[in-house]
């Protein structure tokens, strides 16, 4: 039997059309994408950020990114517009990307493997200090 948290993962991941490190880098890129890191400030100390990456704690996710909160932050001006969430493996990302997606973000995602993946896909990634 497996644990319930998988059953909601697979259940939050049934929301999703997950984008991998390269579909991200183009969604940015070409599509108007907002990238969202939610990791804990340690893990971008570690292990670098991704440039352009918008930095949102996943405490205060939902409140920055809810294009109808009093609190939304100016880069959450369209419900329709692609957000991409990353943590460090995609794990939490992927139950951040289905709380955006029940918040009315229709294409809210995360990035599978999360940042330990974009950069083993050698994107760019600024101020590492460790390896993932």
């Amino acid at each position: 039997m497996s644990p319930r948290v998988d059953t909601l993962l697979d259940t939050a991941r049934s929301q999703l059309v997950r984008l991998d490190p390269e579909q991200a880098a183009h969604a940015v890129t070409h599509e108007r994408a907002l990238l969202v890191d939610t990791r804990p400030a340690a893990d971008r100390e570690r292990f670098g950020a991704i440039p352009g990456a918008l930095v949102v704690e996943r405490n205060v996710l939902e409140w920055r990114l809810d294009p109808t909160s009093p609190h939304r932050l100016e880069q959450a001006d369209d419900p329709r517009r692609t957000v991409i969430v990353f943590c460090n493996e995609g794990y939490a990302s992927s139950f951040a990307a289905a709380s955006l997606r029940d918040l009315g973000l229709v294409n809210a995602t995360d990035l599978v493997g999360g940042f330990h993946a974009w950069a083993a896909a050698g994107l760019p990634v600024t101020g590492a200090s460790a390896t993932p």
